[in-house]
């Protein structure tokens, strides 16, 4: 008997049962459900999201969010807080908290928090579309779906909402407070959420799994980073502007909230007792560099 008859082809070809209680001929299994492997059946996705998917989700959403709070803190140029800048930054964080609450109200079942998935599997998941079998190298069927659904799309969702929010509610907050500086942090947003869906539409199997690195690698150099820039490098007065400067002391603590982040997600607290632990080691990275900054004068390599 050929496939047609037994099995499906490939890893992601399934049949759907048709109105006259006939199967249909391998294909692509709708959206919301893949097929098992025991009689090829396209079957509904109900599986619960795990604790790194939803970390992985998180990371997007706090992706957005850093990337809106670091444009307007580079566009305001402002050492110290003020009520203006403090009211932008809350615009930004509204914003991205509507547009995820939307987002995952907009995914099965919608109108409710939660939302059913197919399991990842593994990284060939992401990237169906070259898995399209072709048996006895003759035609291909096309089996192209969302095998992680809605991983996948509900990123594409949340930067959609995240755009429209945006430019819903901050131009008002613009117009009022520093009109000729905070509206190039719509511009700036404007291009950079565009380049994160086409990133995650390229690559998002790959930050799937690497995310959680990818998180404590970036979150020390730009910790580091935030001190290169202050000119006077003794531990002393980067240790005072740090603790009496609110800016600093939000910016570090933010690095600290990141380091935490990507700790967890990488243990996903298998191990509660000793991964918690780790959560001891956030503000190595800061004090390291205070310490040590003394040493990397360039005068003392440079004679």
């Amino acid at each position: 008997m050929s496939y047609s008859d037994t099995t499906c082809p490939g890893y992601y070809c399934g049949r759907t049962l048709l109105p006259d209680g006939k199967l249909s001929n391998c294909g692509a299994c709708p959206r919301g459900s893949r097929r098992n492997d025991t009689n090829f059946l396209c079957e509904p996705c109900l599986d619960t999201p795990t604790f790194y998917d939803w970390f992985y989700l998180g990371f997007n959403v706090l992706l957005v969010l850093v990337l809106h709070l670091s444009f307007i803190d580079m566009v305001i140029m402002r050492r110290r807080f003020n009520k203006a800048i403090i009211i932008l930054h809350t615009t930004a964080i509204l914003e991205v908290i509507i547009s995820g609450i939307v987002s995952l109200l907009l995914m099965h079942p919608q109108g409710e928090f939660k939302i059913n998935i197919c399991k990842v599997r593994n990284l060939a998941d992401w990237y169906t579309l070259w898995q399209n079998p072709s048996p006895n190298y003759e035609k291909q069927i096309y089996c192209t779906q969302e095998a992680v659904y809605p991983l996948y799309t509900i990123v594409f969702v949340f930067h959609v909402c995240a755009l429209f929010s945006m430019l819903l509610i901050r131009p008002w907050i613009c117009r009022i407070y520093y009109p000729m500086q905070s509206k190039m942090s719509v511009y700036a947003a404007m291009y950079f959420i565009p380049i994160l869906m086409v990133v995650h539409a390229l690559i998002g199997g790959l930050l799937y799994y690497s995310f959680p690195y990818l998180i404590v690698i970036l979150s020390v150099i730009s910790c580091a980073s935030h001190f290169a820039k202050k000119l006077d490098q003794s531990a002393a007065s980067l240790m005072i502007t740090t603790v009496l400067v609110p800016r600093n002391m939000i910016i570090v603590i933010g690095h600290w909230i990141m380091h935490a982040y990507g700790i967890i997600s990488i243990t996903q607290l298998t191990n509660p007792t000793d991964h918690a632990l780790l959560i001891l080691l956030i503000p190595v990275p800061t004090l390291f560099y205070i310490c040590t900054a003394k040493f990397t004068d360039p005068s003392k390599f440079h004679v």
